[in-house]
């Protein structure tokens, strides 16, 4: 949350030629309502279930660059579906970036169970250790979002020169 998870992932997909999706997006879309609502309606479990199912459909499909909430990749089945098939990327920032970033915005349920920074480093601690399970880790600071882009270009570069070449190309 407030890593800049779409803002980042909007351009990566144009540089890469590739659609942008945003998981909260779709799962807004397929609820009828949004994040906020499905919360207040029906609490973060059920958020978690329709998240699981539609990150599912959006890896079954066509390549994309995909933008899951703070919480999808703590999900096992999502985290391997993801493992299985894409490159995960955790943009990683600090408490003071995600904060700033954050509050900027009203529309974050978990961040109305107390107070912003308690609850973000409640979070961090729970999730880190998890995130720190992707492919790459990318920081998110305060520059501009570009500089992240490029980074994640370079090991997308990195990452295709070291590929093993497929048998009969």
């Amino acid at each position: 949350m407030g890593a800049g998870k779409s803002s980042i992932g909007r351009r990566l997909a144009a540089r890469l030629g590739m659609p942008f999706v945003d998981a909260d997006t779709e799962i807004e879309k397929a609820a009828g309502m949004t994040i906020e609502e499905i919360f207040a309606r029906h609490g973060e479990t059920h958020f978690r279930d329709g998240e699981r199912k539609v990150i599912a459909r959006l890896l079954d499909g066509p390549p994309l660059v995909l933008a899951t909430g703070g919480g999808a990749f703590m999900n096992p089945e999502t985290r391997e579906r993801i493992k299985r098939g894409s490159i995960s990327i955790w943009l990683k920032a600090e408490l003071d970036v995600l904060l700033k970033r954050c509050l900027r915005r009203t529309n974050r349920p978990l961040l109305k169970q107390g107070d912003p920074r308690e609850v973000l480093t409640r979070l961090m601690a729970e999730r880190e250790p998890v995130y720190a399970e992707a492919d790459h880790v990318v920081p998110s600071g305060d520059g501009p979002h570009e500089a992240v882009v490029e980074e994640i270009i370079g090991l997308l570069a990195r990452r295709n020169a070291h590929a093993p070449a497929e048998a009969g190309a």
